[in-house]
């Protein structure tokens, strides 16, 4: 894309105003100004705030307590021995060390199985008994008790992480400019000029480059061929998304096909037969007792539904652990709108190609080459019949088939966030933020119940005169540092950010 002139900047600096943030963790170049990336610098002790210590330490738990299990065994073998030494014949050295024989280690094994043997009979309790009943040492038994607390603590986390991540890189044979994509909706010779105005005003404002992937059965109309939206060219585009991103994804993870226990795959609107998890388990050879889910219909929030029943899923193999790949993808050569419907127009300017594959795992091992640790999910649902209807597949009145983008699309996601925000909320906020929030839906409840009772006995203008407390809204900057807002077209990346400035008190 050729470099923007200074005018083009600064239009485009008028149209959309650009907001700083409040702490910058960039400090500035005894040099002067920044001129390129390799200027920033980042101050150490910034970073350092920025990192959770617990979850760094749960990281390492695992192996703590490992290396626990090890030095508790070598305790116990070595106060096996002393108690053996009197009981078994040997010749000792000036300086009380035992000379060991075949007799001395048999003693010791027979010995160290004996007390094992104790322990299970016993239910763990003879051990902790105090006094001469008790079968092991003060000091095993304060080994025993620090790594039970630890492994309480990790088997209570029940961490899932990340190992790798993976995106498509689509060929430059697929890339298109707008000109280029406006061409092809001539080339489709369907569409009036009306529909074509439209969509060339959508594609300015839509936040898209001029290098975005189109799938080659469509891009093909621009080189004299026909447009091609078969079964088959469909499949191809499917089976060269998928097929990359996964491969990269497991290269990344170094994890054999055959270690993949949890195969999730979402596509909204391509749901062929065999289905796309029969797909990629053919092609990577995944094994045959695989748990594999193939989401269909979901729209864009299902790369985030597919992480949490992935999640889901993994939890319930906590103790022999996992590894889940989760692949994310839409498929647009069967989707070209061919009407001129403007409520369905939308799609032929916001979709392009494009999917990424994660590889999840809930092995307490694999917490040390993690990219990133999962610590919390949540999904609400709306029940409303304008939720319902903002995404619609349907027919328009000619009987092509697409996809109807409402109007009530922003507003319905800005509910749905909100409510998220709510329920998340507990997890994240520090004590500071949720305190305030909870005395303030007590007192309006007090209130609430005060001005009832004063209104059952007549006293209509006191209760008129009780306060009214408003809800206090937390600064969930305090409990998040970073937000990523699902890029679906300029419009709802505005109503976004309208909805975060009064959500979160944004300057």
């Amino acid at each position: 894309m050729a470099p923007r002139t200074q005018t083009e900047e600064d239009s485009n600096t008028a149209k959309m105003k650009r907001s700083s943030s409040e702490s910058s963790f960039v400090s500035m170049p005894d040099e002067g100004p920044v001129k390129d990336y390799r200027d920033y610098r980042v101050r150490k002790s910034s970073l350092i705030a920025t990192v959770n210590w617990s979850h760094v330490l749960g990281t390492y738990l695992p192996s703590i307590f490992l290396w626990g299990v090890g030095v508790l065994f070598a305790q116990i073998v070595y106060q096996v021995i002393l108690d053996m030494s009197k009981k078994v014949e040997h010749k000792a050295q000036p300086d009380d060390q035992i000379n060991f024989n075949i007799e001395t280690v048999t003693a010791v094994i027979l010995g160290v199985s004996e007390v094992f043997k104790s322990l299970f009979n016993n239910y763990i309790v003879a051990p902790l008994q105090s006094g001469e009943g008790g079968i092991l040492s003060p000091h095993v038994k304060i080994t025993a008790l620090v790594l039970v607390v630890i492994g309480w603590i990790v088997n209570m986390d029940n961490p899932i992480y990340m190992l790798a991540f993976s995106t498509f890189k689509a060929p430059d044979s697929w890339k298109v400019s707008h000109a280029e994509i406006i061409q092809m909706m001539k080339n489709q010779k369907c569409f009036t000029d009306d529909s074509v105005s439209f969509m060339e005003r959508l594609l300015e404002r839509s936040g898209t480059g001029q290098s975005t992937a189109w799938p080659p059965g469509i891009v093909q109309c621009l080189h004299g061929k026909e447009t091609d939206r078969s079964i088959e060219a469909s499949r191809k585009e499917a089976e060269t998304v998928i097929f990359d991103i996964v491969e990269s994804a497991l290269k990344k993870a170094k994890l054999h096909p055959q270690e993949v226990d949890v195969l999730v795959i979402n596509c909204s609107l391509f749901s062929p037969t065999p289905s796309l998890c029969a797909m990629v388990i053919s092609k990577f050879g995944l094994r045959q007792d695989i748990q594999s889910f193939n989401l269909s219909g979901m729209g864009c929030g299902a790369s985030l539904i597919s992480i949490g029943l992935a999640k889901d899923l993994l939890q319930r193999r906590r103790f022999s652990g996992g590894k889940a790949l989760v692949v994310s993808t839409e498929i647009i050569t069967p989707n070209l709108y061919h009407g001129n419907e403007r409520g369905f127009l939308l799609q032929n300017t916001l979709f392009r190609c494009g999917g990424a594959a994660i590889v999840l795992s809930n092995s307490w091992f694999d917490g040390r080459r993690a990219w990133y640790k999962l610590l919390h999910t949540v999904r609400v649902q709306s029940n409303s019949d304008e939720a319902y209807h903002c995404v619609y597949e349907a027919q328009d009145e000619t009987g092509h088939r697409g996809v109807r983008l409402s109007k009530d699309i922003v507003k319905v996601a800005g509910k749905c966030m909100e409510k998220n925000m709510t329920t998340i909320g507990p997890y994240v906020l520090p004590l500071s933020e949720q305190i305030p929030v909870v005395t303030t839906m007590a007192l309006r409840f007090v209130l609430k119940i005060v001005g009832n009772l004063l209104k059952s006995c007549g006293q209509e203008k006191v209760a008129a005169k009780l306060p009214n407390k408003k809800h206090y809204v937390p600064d969930f900057k305090r409990g998040i540092d970073h937000f990523c807002i699902h890029a679906g077209g300029r419009a709802v990346i505005d109503g976004m950010f309208m909805l975060c400035f009064d959500l979160f008190s944004f300057a």
